[in-house]
């Protein structure tokens, strides 16, 4: 099965730390557009969370929105990530300004145990 996050799904996990108000909405729909076109899960959480950290979909709490998609849907799959790296891996992907969906996805699938 392919990936089933929707927009309302997103929203909801920022709605968590933040108000969910979109700055992006357009970078959004494209990363979930081209999530659902892929089998694999960490491709389609490596265009959401380029979406979110570097368009910065969000008004607030990008970073703590893409640590809990890609927590949630580990866990979805079936994997528990290490929270260490997780964090290194969102403020290298700011800091470094990564756009890359490999090398994002790379880095997600190093995170995944």
């Amino acid at each position: 099965m392919g990936f089933i996050l929707t927009r309302k799904d997103v929203i909801s996990l920022n709605q968590r730390f933040e108000d969910g108000t979109i700055n992006n909405i357009g970078s959004l729909e494209y990363s979930l557009s081209y999530a659902k076109k892929t089998e694999n899960w960490t491709k389609a959480l490596a265009y959401l969370t380029r979406a979110i950290l570097i368009d910065h979909v969000f008004s607030d709490g990008n970073k703590r929105t893409t640590a809990l998609l890609i927590k949630s849907y580990a866990t979805y799959e079936g994997h528990q990530v290490i929270n260490s790296r997780l964090v290194r891996i969102i403020k290298n992907v700011i800091l470094k300004n990564i756009t890359s969906i490999k090398k994002i996805e790379e880095m997600i699938k190093d995170v995944i145990k």
